[in-house]
């Protein structure tokens, strides 16, 4: 053999060593984010907060979540057809909501018609606060406001929400 093919050999030989040797990058790499539980249909999903249109719902949320949420005003002007709902209590059964109440209530799940990670807030209020219960879908929602047992009032607030596990789903 000739010491030209045999140094080319050896070259040949000392890269695959090496790129077997070296760290593998991963594809999807992989950040920890806080994340909040809520409902969606009856049913538990996870998801983050990661922007909101108004200063004092992003601070809220940052100093809940003890994470940031930014600031991004300019999302109070997205169209309705971008939107979907997020229901928070401001009141009733102590819960892990942002404001200390039941837990969230999303519609249009992944998967569903409608479903935007952009979200309109949507404030609940119980009429009698001590005979709330834990709402668990949109439809509980509206209905228990077509009962008067809830106001909702929309404060015009957006916040990007997108849902990080949900049925039949996970990132």
């Amino acid at each position: 053999m000739s010491t030209k093919r045999f140094t080319g050999m050896l070259v040949l030989l000392a890269v695959v060593v090496l790129t077997a040797c070296a760290p593998k990058q991963e594809m999807g790499m992989k950040a920890e984010m806080p994340v909040g539980r809520a409902y969606a249909e009856g049913r538990e999903i996870y998801f983050m907060h990661t922007e909101a249109s108004d200063p004092d719902v992003a601070a809220l949320l940052t100093d809940m979540m003890d994470s940031p949420v930014l600031l991004v005003p300019s999302l109070a002007d997205a169209p309705d057809s971008m939107l979907a709902n997020v229901y928070v209590f401001t009141n009733g059964i102590e819960g892990m909501g942002p404001l200390g109440f039941a837990p969230d209530v999303f519609d249009n799940p992944p998967g569903s018609e409608g479903y935007s990670p952009l979200r309109r807030l949507n404030l609940v209020t119980w009429a009698a606060p001590s005979a709330s219960r834990e709402l668990k879908s949109a439809t509980e929602v509206l209905a228990a406001e077509a009962a008067g047992e809830v106001t909702i009032e929309q404060p015009g607030v957006v916040i990007n929400m997108p849902f990080v596990v949900w049925d039949g789903g996970k990132r």
